[in-house]
């Protein structure tokens, strides 16, 4: 289980770039990222590597930051790695709220980023099918 930055953000032009260029001016890295919107505001997913930093800068700078927990797993980059994901989460009856993916740098895996209702059981349910669940530690060195 990993730690995921939500920022709310008004669609208003400009303002995710300034969340944005806040981030890459504290030097924080990104690792993964994801943005819903709606007709008033949107909700910036973020993936770092220095969450207290990246949440303390960004909350001085007058944005609604909430820490979020996800879970982090490595697939292989191939066409049945997420499925075989989401089997493991539909065979226990997970609900899945949302997941978004990149590629990691090590041994060319993808790392699939998946809030579910549920955490604690959506971590055992994978770990039961010996998914490779990440820690917050792991995703720091990718």
């Amino acid at each position: 289980m990993i730690k995921q930055l939500s920022v709310f953000i008004e669609n208003k032009e400009g303002r995710l770039k300034k969340a944005i260029d806040i981030l890459s001016m504290a030097n924080i890295n990104i690792r993964a990222l994801s943005i819903a919107d709606t007709s008033k505001f949107g909700i910036l997913r973020l993936i770092v590597r220095d969450l207290s930093k990246a949440k303390e800068i960004l909350e001085e700078n007058n944005f609604l930051v909430k820490e979020t927990d996800v879970l982090a797993v490595e697939i292989p980059d191939e066409p049945t790695g997420l499925n075989r994901i989401l089997n493991m989460l539909d065979k226990s009856k997970i609900n899945l709220e949302y997941l978004y993916a990149f590629v990691g740098k090590k041994n060319n895996q993808a790392i699939v980023i998946i809030r579910v209702e549920n955490i604690e059981e959506g971590l055992k349910a994978l770990n039961d099918g010996n998914a490779n669940v990440l820690s917050q530690k792991d995703i720091e060195t990718f």
